[in-house]
This record gives structure tokens, sequence and C-alpha cells, in this order.
């Protein structure tokens, strides 16, 4: 059976690219599940390449076919999925600490990203959260929403009138600002470096093959991670020798435990890492899949462009946009609505891993301990009984009075739970200085007609880039 992992284990840097054994350790066989309804698919790979190929059109066939707690056999094991807004508060509440998310997500992202805030449960998790924590309080957000006004103005200035890829343009500029407001450096040669190696990180954390092998995605991104563990390191300990910045990762160098000791070395890297993948991927997904919905809804265009001009003043003398204030983001109701619809027409976490350390009864049926299982947040975003024309964009969903008569976990795309995304309030605060940036200037255009494939899985982005014209008001 499933033991939960010792928080305390070794924080060698050198064991990374060897996953833990309780990844594997107590494994359960079909013979395990046979009580539960479901399809092992092909010999040997399972459902691996069907899942890949659709996942969004696998789960609503497995729910078809067997209900909304099934077992599918795919990426080497079995693993239970759970649908439902009940299954939602159920792992993500995790009230009586039934699930593991390290023991969840660790098979997919321990080579990279070990001991991030997602690799971590309980005590552990609580305590090295509230050390972080200080980096989203008022006075550094309130920094970060000074450097991402003029990072973004900057950049968006240069987008006036012509064709361009909206997905690789709003990545460039996600992780130009993440160094300058997450890391503390200027633009230019330091900043590309790293972000290539984060790039590297992303693509190699759902890549096939799962040793890092020469020439391989997953050998990419475990080179990607020893230069940024290099970085990250050295830099804590110059920014501990000569006092932060207020910059994040300045904060989390300098963030305190409860007793009043520092977070050790390589784990201010190991959270920096995660923080920063967690961050930059999922920002731009949400971002491109706003830009593309309010592109096919102008009217929604004119009603956010109103209440940003409202609360901003409208751009000023020279036709410049006026920056958004940190005291102001609250006043966006409306732009916060949409970003919201966005988020649940295309959530950029669309499913969510966990390992059950007890057995435990949902739906119906017992699911034993050591069993992989997971939500699937698309499914229950999409889900016509909860969302009428759940294709239908309409940030009127997100009213108080709506919000208030839905089951509270139907809308997850932040997580839940003690492990709610820390960063979801910088999130909101990137994407409505955005939305104030280019409403100001310009309406979003996109061709008649115009519906691009989306690639669905791991996080959510146009295969063509989208297409889209800022065309000057």
């Amino acid at each position: 059976m499933a033991t939960l992992a010792d928080p305390a284990k070794a924080d060698s840097h050198a064991e990374d690219a060897n996953p833990p054994k309780h990844w594997t350790e107590g494994r359960l066989e079909g013979a395990d599940l046979a009580h539960i309804p479901g399809d092992a698919g092909w010999p040997i790979v399972g459902n691996t390449f069907t899942m890949l190929a659709d996942p969004h059109g696998f789960v609503r066939k497995m729910v078809a076919e067997h209900g909304r707690v099934y077992k599918t056999r795919a990426f080497g094991g079995w693993q239970v999925a759970l649908i439902g807004p009940d299954a939602n508060e159920l792992l993500l509440f995790n009230k009586d600490k039934i699930f593991s998310s390290e023991q969840g997500w660790g098979p997919i992202l321990d080579q990279l990203f070990p001991r991030g805030l997602m690799l971590m449960d309980f005590d552990h998790h609580r305590i090295d959260r509230r050390a972080l924590s200080i980096a989203f309080k008022p006075e550094p957000m309130r920094h970060y929403a000074g450097s991402l006004n003029a990072g973004i103005a900057r950049e968006v200035a240069g987008w006036a009138d012509k064709p361009m890829t909206f997905y690789p343009a709003i990545k460039k500029l996600t992780l130009d600002l993440a160094a300058d407001s997450f890391i503390g450096i200027p633009w230019g040669p330091e900043a590309d470096a790293i972000n290539t190696a984060f790039i590297d990180m992303v693509q190699a954390s759902v890549a096939p093959v799962r040793k890092p092998l020469p020439f391989t995605q997953l050998k990419k991104g475990v080179d990607g991670r020893a230069f940024l563990v290099d970085y990250f390191t050295k830099e804590t300990h110059r920014r501990r020798a000569e006092g932060g910045g207020q910059d994040m990762f300045s904060q989390f160098a300098t963030a305190t435990r409860e007793d009043g000791s520092l977070l050790p070395v390589d784990e201010v890297v190991d959270h920096m890492n995660f923080l920063m993948m967690a961050a930059h991927d999922t920002i731009t997904s949400s971002a491109t899949s706003l830009i593309y919905l309010l592109a096919k809804n102008p009217e929604w265009q004119d009603k956010l462009r109103a209440e940003i001009i409202a609360v901003t003043g409208g751009p000023d003398a020279s036709g410049k946009p006026r920056a958004l204030s940190y005291d102001d983001l609250p006043k966006l109701e409306l732009t916060e609505m949409a970003f919201k619809e966005a988020l649940r027409i295309m959530p950029p976490v669309p499913s969510t891993p966990r390992r059950a350390l007890k057995s435990f009864e949902f739906g119906g049926y017992t699911i034993p301990a050591g069993a992989a299982v997971g939500i699937n947040a698309h499914f229950v975003h999409h889900d016509p009984e909860i969302w009428p024309e759940p294709e239908k964009f309409d940030p009127m969903r997100f009213t108080p009075e709506q919000v208030r008569e839905r089951h509270k976990y139907a809308w997850v795309p932040f997580g839940g739970g003690a492990h709610m995304c820390l960063g979801l309030h910088f999130a909101y605060m990137q994407v409505k200085i955005l939305m104030a940036q280019l409403l100001q200037q310009y309406s979003i255009e996109i061709a008649a007609g115009y519906d691009p494939e989306w690639q669905p899985w791991p996080i959510p982005k146009p295969r063509d880039g989208l297409k889209v014209t800022f065309k000057s008001l």
C-alpha cells in the first residue's frame, strides 16, 4: 500500500534524475480495481496514446460508457477518475487528509521540479507555503504592479496594426516580466538564458520518454534544471549577503519559517523553479484564451474598455494608455468576470492527479489505498447540468448571485483547499494590467470564421499560435 513520503527526505540535487521509489511502490494492479468499471486499452501502452490524441473526448467517452467513477490504464499504470464538483471538493479540500499531492504529481514533475509546493503535503507544505506567502503580500504586490505596467506598456506598444501570432508574443512577454518581477533582473541575454532553460523544463515534464537519455527532451529539461539550480543557488547566497530587493526571488531568499529560521538554500531554489514554471505557462495559456474569446465576442471588448477607461481615466493627452494602479485592481469587476469565464472554457490545468493514502468511498465504490486518482476540471467546466450553453462565452456567469447558486467546486482553475494556487492574485493582476494596456489603445481582431485548433493538454494553447491583429482605435 502507499505510504506518504518523508517530507524530510534528503535535499541533495544529485538524485533529481532518479524518481523516488515511493512513486512506484505499492502501485495497484488491475485486480485491485476489478470492481470499478473502465477500460485497460491496448496491451502495454494502455490508453496512453488515445488519451493524448483527444484527452477531452476520451473523458467524455469514458463518462458516457462507465459513469463518473471509472478506471483507465495509461502512462504505465492504473488510474481512477472521479468526475464532478463533489469529486473536486473531495480531492482538493482533502478534509480527511486522504490524498497526496506529492505522490500524484511526483511521477510527472519530480525529475524537473522536485520539492515544489505541489510536491509537498500536509505540515511540510503548510509551513513552506506560509513562508513563501510573504512574496504575495500587498507591498511586494504593489512593486510587481509597477513592473508589470512598465513592461507590458513597453512591449504592447509595438503590436499596433500588424498581423501577429499572439501566443509566442505573450509567452515571451510573460517570461520577460517574470525575469523582472520574479527575479529582479533586466531584460537581456541573462533573462533569455533563464527563459530558455524554463521552456526546456516545461516541455520535458510531459515528454513520453521518462529517462534523461542523450538527445531526448527530458535530457534537455534536466540540463535546463541543472543550469537554473546553479544560477539560483549562487543568487540566493548573494541576496542573503547583500540584502534582498522587492522582487519575488529576493522575498523567497529571505523568507523565514515559523521558528524564524531561513528556508534552506536548495529549497529556495526548488520553490523558485517551480513557481516560475507554474506562473509562466498557465498565465500565457489563460491570457491567450481570453484574447481569443474577446476577439470572437467584440461586444465584450466594448464593455471591458468602458470599464477600464472609467477606472484609469483613459489614454493621456499624447494618446498613451494610463497605467492601472494597484489600488484600482478590484474596480475592474467585469474584466475579472471575463477572465474567469475564459478560465472556465479553457482551464490552464485541465486535470489534477492525486494518490490515495487510505481507502475511501465515492460514487458507490470503494477506492483502495494506493490508487492513483484524479479529477477533471475541463469536463466539469463544460458540464451542461452546471453551465447552460457551456461553449458560449458569457462572463455574466460570474456575477455574485450566480456564483452563490453553484457548487463551490464547480469552477476550479486554480485548484482548491490547501494547494490553492499561491499566485492566483498575481495572475489576476497581470491579466488586468494587460487588458488595461491593450483595450485603451486597440481593438482585438481575428479573420472572419477563424477557429484555430487548440492543443488541449497538458496546458492549452493554439496550435497555430493564434493569428490576431491589434488595430489602433
